[in-house]
This record gives C-alpha cells, sequence and structure tokens, in this order.
C-alpha cells in the first residue's frame, strides 16, 4: 500500500480549529502526511499530530458560511473540529482519514513501518522480556498437581489458546480433547493463576450444553481441578455474565453448566455487559466531550452507564480474589473466554498478587492473560477495516479499573497514571507490533518479533517516567503484600478526566500534583547520586593526600588548614602531591560538576519549548508531552529530547532523560537504549 497515492491534497490553507468554549478559533494550515495529518497554526508555534490509527471516526458535518466542517473523533479520546473553506478539499481529507484509519489488512498497519533509531531503540528491544513460562514457573508449576501439556503444540486443541498449556495431573488426553471439543472455539479449563494456598483461577469458555446436553469428559475435568486444591471441599464457577444472557445462548446449543451434572461446584452468575452494551456504553461516554453545562455532563454521564460497568468488573474481580485468598479455587467464563473472563481474571491476580502491581509485572500479567490467551485486539480496537461489530473496548475497562484500584490504593502500585495512559495509547497506535493479532498464533504467522518494534522496548527506555514516587514495598511490608480490597460504593468509582477529557483547553492545570511529585523524586535522585559521587571524590582525595580514615568527613578538620582556607584552586594544586595535582589540572571534577541541573525549572512556568513549541493541553497531551533534561533542568519537548544517556556527575552508571543539546555535548556520557 502507498500511502502518499491516497493523499490527494498535500496541504489545505486557512483551516480553522473550533474551540467549543470560546470563540478563540486557531487558525492554520493542515498537512497529510503519510502516517499523521498535522496541523501547524499561523504562527508554528502550536503543532497538533493526529496518527492515523488513532482515528476512530470521521464525520463531515452541515456546511456553513464559513466552510465546511470536519469533525474527527480519536481513539484515545482526542476530538476535534476542523472547518475546511473549500468542500472539495474537505471531502479530500475526509477520504484520506476513512482510508488510512482502517487499512485493509494487518500486514498494512503502522507498526510493519514504523522506524526507531538503533541507538534509540534496537528493533529486537523487549521481544525477548516475558516468557509466559518463567511466569508460570514463578507461581510454582509445574508441580505435583498440576502439568505441562503439549497437546496445544501446533494449536490443533485449541487455535486462539497459547501453545503450552497447565492442566491438572491427574487429567488424560482423553479428557482434556473431549473437555475442548464441548467449549465453545475449543477452549477447555486451564490454570491461569495459581496462588501459594493451592487455590487457582483457571479460564475457559461456556460450554455447548444447550438444554440439557453434557460430557463427561469436561464433567472430570472440572472433579480434577477441584481436586488440584487439598484446602476445600468445593469451589466455584463463576459465570461473569447475566443469567438471562446465558439462557438466551442455550437457544443456539450453548448456555452454561448443568448442575446437576457437576459435583461439589457453587455456580455464581454476575451481570457484566456483552460486547455490544459496552460499545455503545463507551460512544455516549465520549459525547460528553460535547456538553458545555454541569446537568448535562452529569445526566449523559449517568446514562453511559460507564461507571456501573467498571464497578460491575471489579466485583466479580474482588468475589474471584476474596475466594482464592480464602482457599477456594475459581474456575472462570463468560460466552467465548476471551473478553470479560480476561478482564476479571487479570483484575482479580492484580488483587492477589503484589508482583503484578510492578512495571514488570503488570506487563507479564499483559503477556499472560491478554496476549496469550488470545483477547482479540486487532478485532475488539478495529485495527483493519471492519463492520464495526466487533469492537469493544474491552481493554480500556481494564486500564480504566487498574486506575480506579490505584486511586484507592496509591503506594500498592509501582506505576503511576502515565503508564496506563501509554499502554491504551500504544495499544490501539499499532505503532508496536506487540498488540496487533487476535491470538499467539496470529502473532507467530505474521513474525511481528521480527518484522516490528516491542512496545516493552519502549517502556524500557522511558521507564523512570512511569514510576510511581508514592509507591512503598518490602517483603516485610504488610500493606503492600495483603490482597488489594477495591472500595466498589458509588463514591469510589470514579470518572477518569485524565483519560477521557484529558485533551480539553482549561480544565487541566499545566503541572499536576502527580507531575509535580515526580518532578521532586527524579531531582532528587539526582541530587542524591551526585552528592554520593561527590562523597567518594572527596574520599579519593583524602586518601591521596595520606588521610586514612576517609569515610569519617569530620576527620577532614584536622587536614592541613591551607585546604580550608585557601579558596585558589591554584594554591591548592601547589600544595598537593603529583596525582591530586595531576586529577585538578585535568578539570574532570568541575566537568561532573557541570553535568548534573542543581535548579530545575517548573513546568508550571514554562510557557514554551527553547524550539518554540507551545506547552498547551494538545502539544502536552498528543505529541510533546513535556520532559525534564536532568542535566540542564529545562523543560523541553519530546522532539528536543535526545537519547537516554549517562551523566558522569552521577555515582551510578543509569541513563536519565537529557535533552539533544546536552547528549550532543562534551558533559554527558555517550547516549545509551537502556
Amino acid at each position: 500500500m502507498n500511502t502518499m497515492e491516497l493523499i490527494k491534497t498535500p496541504k489545505v490553507e486557512n483551516v480553522r480549529m473550533l474551540d467549543k468554549y470560546s470563540n478563540n478559533h486557531t487558525v492554520g494550515t493542515l498537512y497529510p502526511t503519510a502516517t499523521h495529518l498535522l496541523f501547524v497554526d499561523l504562527n508554528g508555534k502550536k503543532e497538533i499530530w493526529i496518527l492515523y490509527m488513532h482515528v476512530a471516526s470521521v464525520e463531515k458535518l452541515p456546511l456553513t458560511t464559513t466552510g465546511s466542517p470536519l469533525y474527527i473523533r480519536c481513539k484515545h479520546f482526542l476530538t476535534v473540529t476542523f472547518v475546511i473553506p473549500k468542500e472539495r478539499d474537505c471531502y479530500d481529507i475526509y477520504l484520506t482519514l476513512s482510508k488510512l484509519s482502517s487499512p485493509a489488512r494487518l500486514e498494512h498497519l503502522y507498526c510493519f513501518y514504523y522506524q526507531e533509531s538503533e541507538d534509540v531503540l534496537p528493533q529486537q528491544a523487549g521481544w525477548n522480556f516475558f516468557d509466559v513460562q518463567s511466569e508460570f514457573q514463578r507461581q510454582g508449576v509445574p508441580n505435583e498437581e498440576w502439568s505441562l501439556t503439549y497437546l496445544n503444540r501446533n494449536y490443533e486443541l485449541c487455535d486462539t489458546y497459547p501453545r503450552y498449556l497447565y492442566v491438572p495431573t491427574s487429567c488424560t488426553n482423553t479428557v482434556l480433547s473431549g473437555s475442548a471439543k464441548f467449549r465453545s472455539k475449543g477452549r477447555l479449563p486451564v490454570l491461569t493463576y495459581l496462588h501459594p494456598n493451592e487455590a487457582a483461577i483457571c479460564r475457559c469458555s461456556q460450554p455447548l450444553s444447550g438444554f440439557n446436553a453434557r460430557c463427561p469428559e469436561d464433567e472430570e475435568m472440572l472433579y480434577n481441578i477441584l481436586h488440584t486444591n487439598s484446602n476445600a471441599t468445593y469451589m466455584y464457577v463463576v459465570d461473569t455474565r447475566p443469567k438471562i444472557n446465558a439462557i438466551a445462548n442455550r437457544a443456539a446449543g450453548k448456555g452454561y453448566e448443568n448442575e446437576n451434572f457437576y459435583d461439589n461446584i457453587k455456580f455464581h452468575f454476575f451481570g457484566i455487559e456483552n460486547i455490544h452494551v459496552m460499545r455503545a456504553s463507551l460512544n455516549k461516554l465520549v459525547e460528553l466531550q460535547r456538553c458545555t453545562s454541569m446537568n448535562t455532563f452529569l445526566s449523559n454521564l449517568e446514562s453511559s452507564g460507564w461507571l456501573k460497568h467498571i464497578r460491575s468488573i471489579l466485583e466479580t474481580a474482588w468475589f474471584i480474589a476474596r475466594a482464592v485468598a480464602s482457599g477456594v479455587t475459581v474456575v472462570v467464563h463468560c460466552s467465548d473466554g476471551w473478553d470479560r473472563t480476561v478482564q476479571v481474571c487479570s483484575l482479580a491476580a492484580l488483587m492477589l498478587d503484589p508482583f503484578y502491581r510492578t512495571i514488570q509485572g503488570f506487563q507479564a500479567l499483559i503477556e499472560k492473560d491478554w496476549l496469550s490467551f488470545g483477547h482479540k485486539f486487532s478485532d475488539r480496537c478495529g485495527f483493519i477495516g471492519s463492520d464495526g461489530k466487533e469492537l469493544s473496548p474491552i481493554f480500556t475497562q481494564f486500564i480504566d479499573a487498574t486506575y480506579q484500584l490505584l486511586k484507592q490504593s496509591p503506594t500498592s502500585f509501582q506505576f503511576n497514571e502515565l503508564f496506563l495512559l501509554t499502554l491504551h495509547d500504544h495499544v490501539h497506535s499499532c505503532q508496536y507490533g506487540t498488540f496487533v493479532g487476535n491470538c499467539e498464533k496470529d502473532r507467530q504467522i505474521l513474525r511481528l518479533s521480527e518484522k516490528t518494534y516491542s512496545l516493552w522496548g519502549y517502556i524500557a527506555n522511558h521507564a523512570n517516567e512511569y514510576l510511581n514516587p508514592l509507591y512503598s514495598f518490602s517483603k516485610n511490608n504488610l500493606e503492600s503484600a495483603r490482597v488489594l480490597q477495591p472500595k466498589l460504593s458509588a463514591q469510589s468509582i470514579v470518572f477518569w478526566s485524565g483519560l477521557y477529557c484529558r485533551f480539553e483547553n482549561g480544565i487541566h492545570p499545566r503541572e499536576t500534583f502527580d507531575d509535580h511529585l515526580l518532578t521532586l523524586h527524579d531531582q532528587s535522585s539526582s541530587l542524591e547520586d551526585h552528592s554520593k559521587l561527590l562523597i567518594k571524590r572527596i574520599n579519593s582525595l583524602a586518601q591521596l593526600v595520606g588521610f586514612r580514615q576517609p569515610n569519617k568527613l569530620d576527620k577532614f578538620e584536622k587536614l592541613n588548614n591551607k585546604f580550608d582556607r585557601e579558596s585558589s584552586s591554584e594554591k591548592i594544586i601547589e600544595n598537593s602531591n603529583d596525582e591530586v595535582r595531576k586529577i585538578l589540572k585535568s578539570g574532570q571534577l568541575e566537568k561532573e560538576l557541570k553535568t548534573v541541573a542543581l535548579d530545575w525549572k517548573s513546568s508550571r512556568n514554562v510557557e514554551e519549548c527553547t524550539c518554540a513549541t507551545t506547552f498547551d493541553v494538545f502539544n502536552r497531551k498528543v505529541q510533546n508531552y513535556t520532559y525534564h533534561c536532568w542535566s540542564c533542568g529545562n523543560v523541553l519537548c519530546t522532539r528536543c529530547m535526545g537519547a537516554h544517556s549517562v551523566l558522569s556527575g552521577h555515582l551510578t552508571e543509569r541513563a536519565v532523560p537529557t535533552c539533544k543539546s546536552c547528549s550532543q555535548g562534551s558533559s554527558a556520557a555517550s547516549p545509551t537504549t537502556s
């Protein structure tokens, strides 16, 4: 696909970008590029980059006296209206966005064309960070009760499941095959999380039970799962659907387990709605951005049902987590086991296991439960053109539910809000191949690890930006290790304006409390590292001039007074031995002092970058998120930041964010990608 052939208009001038809260509209030029739609104002200071893959819908509004309005809604919740003077130009832009936002084939996605500098991010970085088998080993499997089966080695048992599955050791191949045939899409019950108390979370799809069908192999499968846990005489089967939906599926030969056929099992239904209800709910939520009055906003938020859905997902996950924590195994399913099932299984594990609340652990959780077990990212996120019936914000709801837990227990999570926003945005951007495809088999066929970049490599490169300064974890910290109980009262589930309304001018401060806290944390970390280096240098100099106890700084008072009284560096050099004289003359100490910023500028006081790019809500949240350079302390946009560098003024050789000027200068060490 030649993208440029679809771009009929190289640029459109005198375009107005509307501001719904005022008449202060911005006039500028639209540039359709190979990957983005770029808007630049007349002064060249404001730029808005809209990635084609982020575009959810484009709508041509009725003609006005000033031109033809084009309303663009994005998957990361940017909405913008451009008024284009000529209707023909508007139609051309509309056509370009419609075609390039929904390619016909997965091979035409952005990730297959995206290129990054090898100095910044090697192509292979991130693809080997996570191994699902290693994650199960961390949980303690295989063991006497749970074994690895190779029946799905070539995806013949279930083509949407991972290649390697953990099942009860007592299960024969006949039982596994029979259970798979009795479950929708062949998604038989398998292990996804094992608690130290032997209780497990298993996941599957609905049985093909119809009104009265039964399967001895499936019944034995659940019996064997029950008996992997010696601490309980029963287990739960959680059907995440409303019971009326499950009953309706019986007419299609599906449905739910008949309690008369399964012994020592307690069945529970929960009311999480299907993908179509969730899609409609999100569409209503997006319309909140058009509300200009408080009453309209609140009533539309209520009618969307979004917060009710988030609560329902958390409530189901908490039931599972509570059961497992008390020693009872839970088998979870919905219809096909790749939407509601993955939401509640991963959230329950997040509540149970503090490892999943770290950056590395959360990524491992996504790799295991979402990617390996086959959530349909390509269909649910609409990566390629379709009729829209498969679209649904399943992963968005998972990220939102995680945010609710983060805000309720901020000290229990290593990552911050920006980490969740980055995950959400890049799942939809298709800039990285990590989430492309509907299952593990799809990704193997597409050879994504060979042809595209990994999002995990990018995140590792920017890990410092995603740290939560409030996080406090140690093995002795019971607060961090405890089961994380969500607050499910109506007032505890909040509307996440930082995601759904983050591009709204005038409602977000230039520097939020979280931003300010992270900046203080980074600056303190930098100064502490720098001070440790200075102490080391002082100790080294003390040893060279004959001082025998360099670790006790108060003993420096006994040094020759001339080192205290003579401020001239020349006199100090004269009175030093040859080795000290050599170090001082080299200028090494002076260079080290200049590499670390002692004073960082506050984001709230900086209106624009040194390149003249303004730091308004669009540039901060869309393309040019502001960064601090650890070497000069200035606030800069993404384009002015260089590769992470090791500063000679830090004791630990870690790569930190530096601007292009500092990373290319003599004051910083060579850039690194770590």
